[in-house]
């Protein structure tokens, strides 16, 4: 009995706060995400309420006496329909703010509601602690947009979990991250890029210069075929011989020429970034390409880098993994493709030198791989075999047995080509000043007599004490001075 007093005092205080209009909802009413599903009005008009409401989400409002009359400041954020006198349902349609009044037929105001309409934030939250393990990521509203806060375990992880919330929101540009990463995220990468090549050049040509006459006719040949794979023999090496009598010659000139040439190319450029950003590694120069010429004859320039280039984009996936985004290039300046800007007078009586624009010979790779930290792999391996024949003579001469060597010119070339990019990722870490080396450690400047009478630069590092490189070391080391 005692029981049934209790319960029915604490029912009868709940019902006399609900009309005063202090009791605005049930106790089910505040859903987990802060949004309330319900709200009732008590018996005094004039009552302001501030309330939340998910997007696209509905709210049911009880009205103590009917309802004449309903204003909506803004219809396109929320909208309120009136199902009966004494009940009506306020829908969110866009994120933002809007107000909503009630009058009975008397127009005196029942309720005012300052509604706030907002993503539903919780079940974004829920989306990222499923499917991202061991993460603490937490959500908060900014009118469209998102802030994201809290730790993942990884970059990826924190990667995903923005991709998950651009989604969400439907821009990624509405999001924003403030995600704290507990693991490490500093790469290191390591790329080798490795080239070999080797060319032959062969040309052998014979010029023929004759001269024959009797009392009434006179017979001349002259023969010099050139070289058109070159464009122009690769030496002036070249053997005569004549013959002459009684006016008549004939003169021979023998032109053999043989090259053979072998280059090495090795290049390491190593760089540091941050887990997503990207870095840019350049170590060589920039070459002056002239843009245009006015009418006085001056040319503007423009320059062009060439040499090692390294651009990389890291991604921390996991712990030990990582994800590159790779674009190597080594270029340097040639000959072959190279082209002349003739020169000329200009408008003002000034004469325009002649301008050779240089080539560039380019081995670039490019391309997205995943590696364990410390893990090689080779991105690009390129075997290339070139080789180029002509024959210029005299027709039909240059088909006689033997005899058409005279009168024809035979050019050769042969190149092969071997490259391999090799790119290697590390995790790092900072470390202290004192377990770093570098170039300039050790080096003592030779004493005169070193100088003077042996030559020398610099001394060798001192094995027996003094100042040794970082490392184990086996024999005689220290810098090279011959």
């Amino acid at each position: 009995m005692r029981g049934f007093k209790r319960s029915f005092g604490m029912g009868l205080a709940v019902a006399m706060l609900t009309a005063l209009g202090v009791w605005s909802a049930s106790p089910d009413a505040v859903a987990q995400s802060g949004f309330q599903n319900t709200v009732r009005a008590g018996l005094s008009g004039n009552v302001t309420r501030q309330v939340k409401l998910g997007l696209s989400k509905s709210l049911i409002v009880e009205l103590p006496r009917a309802a004449q009359d309903v204003l909506v400041s803004d219809p396109e954020t929320a909208d309120a329909v009136v199902r009966s006198t004494r009940r009506a349902y306020v829908i969110g349609k866009k994120v933002g703010q809007t107000n909503i009044f009630f009058f009975d037929g008397n127009g005196q105001q029942i309720l005012a509601l300052e509604v706030q309409v907002e993503r539903d934030i919780g079940v974004l939250e829920r989306t990222i602690a499923n499917l991202i393990p061991g993460s603490n990521v937490r959500a908060e509203p900014i009118n469209d947009n998102v802030v994201l806060t809290g730790s993942v375990r990884n970059p990826s992880d924190a990667k995903t979990a923005f991709d998950i919330a651009a989604r969400f929101v439907g821009e990624a540009d509405n999001v924003v991250t403030m995600i704290d990463v507990e693991g490490e995220e500093q790469v290191y990468l390591k790329v080798t890029v490795a080239e070999i090549e080797r060319t032959t050049i062969k040309q052998l040509g014979i010029d023929v210069l004759a001269s024959i006459q009797n009392s009434t006719t006179t017979f001349t040949t002259i023969t010099q075929n050139p070289f058109t794979v070159l464009g122009q023999p690769i030496a002036n090496n070249a053997v005569g011989l004549g013959y002459q009598r009684d006016g008549d010659f004939v003169e021979g000139v023998l032109r053999a020429m043989e090259q053979r040439g072998l280059s090495r190319t090795l290049a390491e450029p190593t760089l540091s970034a941050i887990s997503g950003e990207k870095a840019r590694f350049l170590a060589g120069g920039e070459f002056p390409v002239p843009a245009g010429r006015d009418q006085d004859g001056n040319v503007s320039i423009e320059y062009k880098p060439f040499g090692v280039v390294l651009d990389f984009t890291p991604v921390v996936m996991s712990e030990g993994r990582i994800s590159l985004t790779v674009s190597t290039e080594v270029s340097e300046l040639t000959t072959e493709g190279a082209f002349t800007l003739r020169g000329g007078t200009a408008n003002n009586g000034t004469t325009v030198a002649d301008l050779t624009i240089p080539a560039l010979k380019v081995r670039r790779a490019e391309t997205t791989i995943e590696l364990p930290s410390g893990g090689a792999l080779a991105i690009a391996g390129l075997i290339q075999e070139e080789t180029k024949q002509a024959i210029n003579a005299m027709p039909p001469l240059m088909d006689i047995p033997i005899l058409g060597a005279l009168f024809r010119s035979t050019d050769f070339q042969k190149s092969e080509t071997e490259l391999v990019i090799i790119v290697t990722p590390y995790t790092v870490r900072a470390t202290s000043p004192e377990a770093l080396a570098r170039p300039t450690d050790g080096i003592i400047a030779a004493s005169d007599p070193s100088r003077y009478l042996l030559g020398r630069l610099n001394r060798i590092y001192s094995v027996n004490g003094g100042t040794k490189p970082i490392g184990r070391f086996n024999g005689q080391y220290g810098f090279i001075y011959d």
